[in-house]
């Protein structure tokens, strides 16, 4: 059970506590206070394998753009300026949710690669607190306020596994069409723009197999990408 005391939970729970306070509109200053100035060693020792660190950052990701958008939607005007800027604290660090996600959650990838390169020069704060392995549901896990983003639920370590691959059907089954007659499958931009994350399009037609869009003995499905509605849409919060 979370406690009151916010300096007696852990940082997982606490990032938890952060999407379920937002989403009861509650004071979430203490919990950004906590976050921000805990102490590096004591956050890393905390986030030790990919189910905390993933249930932690997606978390924060998730919880600070709710946070940043509803004081100032203009933000997301220029989009590409608001995730590059560094505006989130963790342990002392400011970082971006550029920082966040392509950095610590898809393990040093290069942003613009297709998840096909990752960097050479990679800080000693991201080598500490970044994901061992890519897992590609965080794509249906972060929500970065855009209308076709996936809902934003308060991810738990504990029960993370479950939690992404229900977010993971949900968000396919809202946004996945196979038209079974031309072997044409409709699925959502992300798995294009993230697709050395799926294993390219190999990779993408076993996923959407295994998450029953398209139908196991589907040969060679032709994909198309829907169109993304990058339409501000803020408080999609989800059980």
């Amino acid at each position: 059970n979370e406690k009151n005391d916010i300096t007696s939970t852990t940082y997982t729970s606490l990032s938890k506590r952060f999407i379920n306070t937002l989403r009861m509109k509650g004071d979430v200053q203490p919990i950004l206070d906590s976050i921000a100035n805990v102490e590096e060693a004591v956050l890393a020792a905390e986030l030790i394998n990919d189910d905390s660190r993933k249930a932690f950052w997606i978390n924060v990701y998730n919880g600070y753009i709710q946070v940043l958008l509803q004081d100032n939607p203009e933000l997301y005007k220029a989009r590409g300026a608001f995730f590059r800027a560094k505006r989130i604290t963790v342990a002392g660090k400011k970082l971006s949710f550029d920082d966040i996600e392509h950095g610590i959650i898809r393990r040093s990838k290069i942003k613009l690669s297709l998840g096909l390169l990752s960097k050479w020069n990679i800080s000693d704060y991201e080598k500490k607190f970044r994901c061992d392995q890519v897992d590609p549901r965080v794509h249906f896990a972060l929500n970065c306020g855009a209308k076709s983003c996936p809902a934003v639920v308060a991810y738990d370590a504990k029960q993370i596994n479950e939690q992404m691959n229900k977010s993971t059907i949900n968000h396919l089954q809202a946004t996945s069409k196979y038209d079974k007659e031309t072997n044409r499958v409709y699925i959502t931009s992300l798995f294009n723009w993230f697709r050395g994350d799926f294993g390219n399009k190999v990779g993408i037609r076993q996923f959407l197999k295994v998450y029953e869009v398209l139908p196991e003995d589907a040969k060679k499905t032709a994909i198309s990408y829907n169109t993304y509605d990058w339409t501000l849409y803020l408080e999609n919060y989800i059980d």
